[in-house]
């Protein structure tokens, strides 16, 4: 390790100690707020927690597998052609909690997001898609398998 980035890495550890210290920075100030749609364990009250009533829309497309054989790691792909989008969730409708994801867009961002979720058992993946005073959405089926068996 060079001298330097060894010094850069202590005054930076050093700040941060002081401003904890000192009450600047807390613990809570840097984590996300909980509660709201992402405690809810349906998926309408999932909505209603994020004052959506959205509306379906063929301008949405879900790139998922239609069959999973793991439901710890499931690629999902939401793109849209929707004008003005700003926000985009992803929602498992049997799952215990089912907002999976949240993104908020950018000024002049690509309308569309990439992750990977976790589903416990089969179930409709739910795209919504909020764009100025409204919400879109659309969904698919993701099935599940046990063990990974593929049938």
């Amino acid at each position: 390790m060079k001298r330097r980035t060894f010094l850069q890495g202590t005054l930076a550890a050093g700040a941060a100690g002081l401003a904890v210290s000192a009450g600047l920075l807390t613990p809570r100030m840097v984590m996300a707020e909980g509660g709201g749609a992402f405690d809810a364990k349906t998926l309408d009250d999932a909505l209603k927690a994020m004052a959506l009533t959205p509306e379906e829309s063929k301008d949405i497309t879900i790139k998922a597998p239609e069959i999973a054989e793991n439901g710890a790691v499931v690629p999902v792909e939401i793109t849209t052609t929707i004008a003005d989008a700003k926000e985009i969730s992803i929602l498992v409708e049997n799952n215990p909690t089912p907002l999976a994801a949240t993104f908020i867009l950018g000024e002049g961002a690509t309308a569309g997001a990439s992750t990977r979720i976790k589903m416990g058992k089969t179930s409709n993946v739910v795209a919504v898609v909020k764009a100025g005073d409204k919400a879109y959405s659309a969904k698919q089926e993701v099935k599940v398998t046990i063990g990974g068996c593929g049938g």
